[in-house]
């Protein structure tokens, strides 16, 4: 199988038949998870925290738009997943802190990847919608 793009040509003029980091994999619900609206928001700002932790409110504080419930949801599938691990605390209140692990860094560089795909490819995105929605109307 080749990967051509739009023009035409080979991507990166490789063969990809049998290059097994092409082929799918079965679904295992990690692809599901990395693509939600709110798990690559929490692993960037776990990523750059200066402390290395941030507490549950620094989470929502910034990542906009994420509400109690799906931070929660998001930190214990990631934990579940052991792409970030909970610290508890027993004090008055009681204090949890959140951090990446290993191998939650080991995927930074795959959305690394996939954010600058985005930065440079959204003008046109942006354009192939406004021209899709314009025709469908």
């Amino acid at each position: 199988m080749k990967l051509i793009d739009h023009a035409g040509s080979d991507c990166l003029n490789e063969n990809y038949e049998g290059d097994l980091s092409f082929q799918p994999i079965p679904l295992n619900g990690i692809c599901t998870r990395l693509g939600d609206k709110w798990t690559a928001q929490v692993i960037w700002h776990l990523a750059i925290a200066r402390d290395r932790r941030l507490r549950f409110s620094e989470i929502r504080r910034q990542v906009e738009g994420i509400t109690q419930r799906m931070l929660t949801l998001t930190l214990r599938n990631l934990e579940r997943d052991g792409l970030i691990e909970r610290h508890y605390f027993p004090e008055v209140p009681p204090r949890v802190e959140y951090e990446i692990t290993e191998m939650g860094r080991s995927m930074l560089h795959a959305l690394k990847g996939i954010n600058l795909w985005i930065r440079e490819n959204l003008p046109r995105v942006e354009e192939l919608r406004q021209n899709y929605d314009a025709n469908k109307r």
